[in-house]
């Protein structure tokens, strides 16, 4: 611990500020400190400097959520027992050579898998829209000037200018702030834009009590402000919610699990009598298999009421 120098220290607490380990409070310290730990200054960082962080923390961007591809999200719409059901019922009168309800069945099968393929895909394009909320660009002053860079190339460190309109491109502490006021509805549900300053505030304050911060996606609704990256891309807090919602697993109710169970269970049963319908029909009754087929699975049913009254 002794032998680490200061630069060490200080990137292994902005690396473990988010989002694992302990968060560092970069609002409850003042201006001078943050920039200090981040060895920074108003100057911005210089042209190397900037670059040998980048490779260090990565570019500044929302980590893509591992996703299914589009053949398995289609393929796992069949993953059903009433669907298996369906498509043993369409084999069978290919079988039997019952082409045109073996159509009629495929169609349904096929149209439920399409409806339910669209809605998640909707779903998932949902999600990817909160790796879009960041700036494509940033006013910056990197070595005593001020440039616009791609948003992307942001650092822990750089020196960031905010005016009314920007969108904010990283989690950043404030330097100054002059009239500045920006819209988080975005992480913290508050429609009404909230007033910054570069004042400290307590280290236990809530997001949304965080007025010496400017977080990443957020828009500047009025004003002009200065300040310095604390984080960039999954480090930023949209994109530890991002992380969040990536590790979100699928969970339902006590009601849809009996709800399933009880489908389970008709389809058995359903089964069940079918089978003995067309044992009885073929075996007893003496009747053709492809007849009393049809009978139970399609719209047959109702001449087999005739045949069979007492069923």
């Amino acid at each position: 611990m002794k032998n680490r120098t200061r630069k060490e220290e200080t990137r292994i607490v902005m690396r473990n500020s988010k989002p694992e380990g302990v968060q560092f409070s970069w609002h409850s310290i003042s201006v001078a400190p943050a920039l200090n730990q981040l060895e920074t200054s108003t100057a911005g960082l210089s042209q190397s400097e900037a670059e040998a962080r980048l490779k260090q923390y990565g570019v500044n961007r929302l980590p893509e959520a591992a996703r299914r591809s589009a053949a398995l999200r289609f393929l796992l719409q069949f993953h059903n027992v009433l669907i298996y059901v369906l498509i043993g019922s369409a084999a069978i009168t290919a079988f039997l050579g019952h082409w045109f309800d073996t159509g009629v069945i495929l169609a349904v099968v096929i149209a439920n898998a399409v409806i339910g393929f669209v809605q998640e895909g909707r779903a998932e394009k949902a999600m990817d829209a909160i790796r879009h909320m960041l700036a494509p660009r940033a006013n910056v002053i990197r070595g005593g000037e001020r440039i616009s860079i791609e948003g992307d190339h942001l650092v822990p460190g750089d020196i960031v200018l905010l005016e009314a309109g920007d969108k904010v491109a990283a989690d950043l502490r404030l330097i100054t702030a002059h009239g500045l006021s920006t819209q988080e509805a975005i992480l913290t549900g508050e429609s009404v834009p909230v007033e910054k300053r570069s004042d400290a505030v307590l280290a236990d304050a809530p997001l949304g009590d965080r007025a010496c911060m400017a977080f990443s996606g957020t828009l500047v609704a009025s004003g002009q402000g200065k300040g310095v990256v604390v984080a960039t891309g999954a480090r930023t807090e949209i994109g530890h919610i991002s992380g969040l919602l990536s590790e979100v697993e699928a969970l339902t109710t006590p009601l849809v699990k009996q709800m399933g169970a009880f489908a389970k269970w008709l389809t058995i049963f359903i089964l069940l009598i079918a089978a003995l319908l067309i044992t009885y029909g073929y075996f007893v009754g003496h009747h053709d298999f492809s007849e009393m087929f049809m009978a139970v699975v399609g719209y047959r049913w109702l001449q087999s009421l005739k045949v069979y009254p007492q069923c």
